[in-house]
């Protein structure tokens, strides 16, 4: 289950909870209304069957999907890939991942560019907006493996910050500002 909470600013171990004491966590009403991030509980021992996963890829058109595993063993360059992945960056379309097994990480900025730790683990689908600045990290486990969607062909290209004359964050932030408005599955 997904939980949420508002992170410290130390330069501790990027795979550590990094909480603020005392602790400030949210509730996923609140990330969705302060960041637009979206969580949705699929079954990941028959995701090919779920209908809500169904429904979400059929009403976003995700067309096109791939299978990530994060490890020592089995994600080449493993040590730099991690650090990439951490670079606060921004994409022009929706982040979905469905964490099949494991857990890590995802940061995302909120409208004061505090950050916020997004804790994912097996079962958990999650959607970043396009144009929100954010980052992906292992917790201490060092092992997560996800489904990836996209509408179309792959084009996953991170583009670091700063970005923000970048059209997509032009809109993130419009969206930000007058409330999100989430795509949900009929």
């Amino acid at each position: 289950m997904v939980k949420a909470w508002y992170m410290d600013n130390k330069d501790a171990d990027q795979r550590l909870e990094h909480h603020k004491s005392p602790h400030e966590y949210l509730s996923l009403e609140t990330l969705y209304q302060k960041t637009g991030v979206e969580h949705y509980s699929i079954n990941a021992h028959s995701f090919e069957d779920d209908e809500l996963l169904t429904a979400i890829r059929k009403d976003r058109n995700y067309t096109f999907e791939d299978e990530i595993t994060c490890s020592e063993s089995c994600l080449p360059d493993f040590e730099n890939k991690l650090k990439s992945f951490y670079t606060e960056h921004l994409h022009t379309d929706e982040e979905i991942r469905l964490v099949l097994d494991g857990s890590g990480y995802f940061d995302v900025r909120d409208g004061k560019d505090d950050w916020i730790r997004i804790a994912v683990s097996k079962g958990d689908l999650i959607i970043i907006p396009a144009g929100i600045y954010h980052r992906f990290t292992l917790d201490l486990k060092n092992y997560i493996k996800a489904k990836r969607y996209f509408v179309g062909e792959p084009i996953w290209h991170p583009y670091n910050r700063p970005s923000d004359n970048m059209e997509c964050r032009l809109n993130y932030l419009h969206h930000q500002v007058n409330g999100f408005r989430p795509i949900t599955p009929k």
